[in-house]
């Protein structure tokens, strides 16, 4: 008997064109078998006593039975078919080969089993009914696809009745299509990195490679064989034992696991949203929570279990555990160079560094409440934050000392010498800059930009705003490039505050003796051809009290 027996119709068509009178040969040739098989089935039929037309009633089995005897005696019992929607579950455990599945199954069923080669074949066809596509095999805890999901969500703002969209963040587990979903403001980094660490918790473990798609938030620069990732994005994974392995741009089967639980979200979760209004973002999470529980408990069609069920048996207990912190967001600003003064600018605020550094580039680490900076990989600094705009934190510990102070490159001498260059009132500009911070370090910055503008501007220019900045009292750079670029340098200059202009000479002006006399209680000189002033003396003035000819002093009142 061969190691494939014929099919019954096969072996129907062999004795039908035998009773045809057809040769063995021809009939080899007209069924596409070999001369021996179709020998051997002759011989057989004669042998059992089959000819043409064969019994209606006799089965296939039956039929072998009669021919092979023998062989039949052995294989009496059926076939045990394997349960291929466990041996596909089970595959995606780590370190599960399909020959341990075949021995395992062949050692259950000594007698009834298939080969190896039949059970492999067995099992092809069984991936290719299933509907979804199966050409990546995901181990159990091996990999966590994040994404967000297209449509929106319209949040309307109760005050204002202002509507502003969510955004819908979607991670599905690999191996058992366990799912979360929670709604966030945005698609920047804040928010992308907070929906990992709250995906993490909900999974209540961490796997092994994160798949996303190539947003900026994930990827400074998309590339297919070496993308560049976040620095935040990836100290965030790095906090929690795991890595980004984004996927190729423009190959959605990458992230197959992403995309097609977007679309189930949208179908089984947004879809039954959509006739409801939200007032907050808190509101719009809280209803998808119950319908995610829903979409999890759901039993697949065609496999067995649900996603919960699959992520209790596969994935959770191939996660890596949490670590013992939570990860707290911080933002990287990378390369920046710290100025003459010992200080670098974060956020529009200016944190000192160790002098030593001036010129040389570092990296600043904001967190909520500090800032650090790192060079070369070393922390070199630590500040705590500030909001305060175009402010100063200097330690004490970062300046130079005198001596080094007058030895660096920068120092308050070498600003003044350069002013002195353009002009005397530029020098004193100079020097209430510096005399307006608490260390001098901190006035370079605003030092060199003031002189700086002699080369936008002209020298000449340069000295004329600054004469007009220090009779207006504004002595700083912003006031002086205001007139710059007013041209109100050429302008005339105003008149000193301190400077009074000389009374006009007229009769009725008594001028500054005439009030001297009277608060002295002596008889002021008045005019004798004035006779309004020979017939009643001055009593009082606008708002105060004066004393009269007779010595005593007058209430004020109001003069007519």
């Amino acid at each position: 008997m061969p190691a494939r027996p014929l099919t019954m119709h096969q072996i129907e068509e062999i004795l039908r064109l035998n009773a045809a009178q057809l040769s063995q040969p021809q009939i080899a040739r007209a069924l596409c078998l070999s001369l021996g098989v179709v020998n051997k089935y002759l011989q057989a039929a004669r042998r059992a006593r089959l000819s043409w037309p064969l019994p209606s009633d006799l089965t296939a089995e039956q039929l072998q039975q009669r021919l092979f005897p023998a062989a039949a005696s052995l294989t009496l019992l059926p076939k045990e078919l394997p349960d291929f929607a466990l041996v596909h579950q089970e595959l995606k455990r780590k370190g599960v080969t399909r020959l341990l599945l075949w021995e395992e199954y062949a050692a259950q069923h000594p007698q009834q089993h298939y080969s190896y080669s039949r059970f492999t074949e067995l099992y092809q066809d069984y991936r290719r009914r299933l509907r979804i596509t199966l050409r990546q095999t995901h181990r159990a805890g091996e990999k966590l696809f994040v994404d967000y999901a297209g449509p929106t969500v319209d949040i309307i703002d109760r005050e204002t009745g202002a509507v502003r969209t969510a955004q819908i963040f979607v991670a599905v587990l690999g191996a058992s299509n366990y799912t979360y979903v929670e709604a966030t403001w945005t698609q920047s980094l804040p928010d992308w990195c907070g929906s990992h660490v709250r995906a993490f918790e909900f999974f209540g473990g961490v796997p092994e490679i994160i798949v996303p798609d190539n947003l900026k938030a994930a990827v400074t620069q998309a590339a297919r064989y070496e993308p560049v990732l976040n620095r935040t994005y990836t100290e965030m994974l790095a906090h929690y034992g795991t890595a980004a392995v984004p996927a190729r741009p423009y190959k959605p089967r990458d992230k197959a696991k992403a995309e097609v639980g977007v679309q189930i979200v949208e179908r089984w979760l947004l879809a039954r949203l959509r006739q409801r209004q939200f007032f907050s973002l808190a509101e719009l999470n809280q209803a998808l929570r119950p319908l995610l529980d829903i979409l999890n408990n759901k039993l697949f069609k065609k496999l067995p279990g649900s996603r919960r069920t699959q992520f209790e048996t596969l994935d959770r207990p191939a996660l890596k555990a949490l670590p013992a912190t939570r990860y707290e967001y911080a933002q990287w600003f990378p390369n920046r160079r710290v100025a003459p003064d010992a200080h670098v600018e974060v956020e529009g605020h200016f944190y000192s560094a160790p002098h030593p550094l001036v010129g040389q580039l570092v990296d600043a680490r904001v967190t909520v409440a500090g800032v650090e900076l790192f060079h070369q990989h070393q922390r070199v600094a630590v500040h705590v934050r500030s909001e305060k705009q175009g402010g100063f934190t200097t330690l004490p510990a970062h300046l130079p000392t005198a001596q080094q102070l007058w030895l660096q490159t920068w120092n308050p001498g070498r600003f003044l010498t350069w002013a002195v260059q353009i002009g005397a009132h530029t020098r004193d500009v100079v020097r209430a800059i510096l005399n307006s911070r608490t260390v001098p370090q901190q006035a370079y910055r605003s030092c060199f930009g003031l002189l700086s503008l002699a080369k936008t501007y002209s020298p000449t220019r340069l000295e004329a705003a600054c004469q007009r900045a220090l009779l207006l009292g504004f002595p700083t750079r912003k006031s002086v490039l205001s007139i710059l670029q007013k041209g109100l340098e050429e302008a005339p200059l105003p008149v000193a505050a301190n400077s009074t202009p000389a009374l006009p000479s007229h009769a009725n002006i008594r001028g500054a003796a005439y009030y001297q006399q009277l608060l002295q209680g002596e008889s002021p000189n008045a005019d004798p051809t004035d006779a309004r002033h020979a017939a009643q003396p001055e009593t009082a003035w606008h708002g105060t009290s004066v004393p009269t000819t007779t010595g005593t002093t007058a209430p004020a009142t109001t003069r007519l």
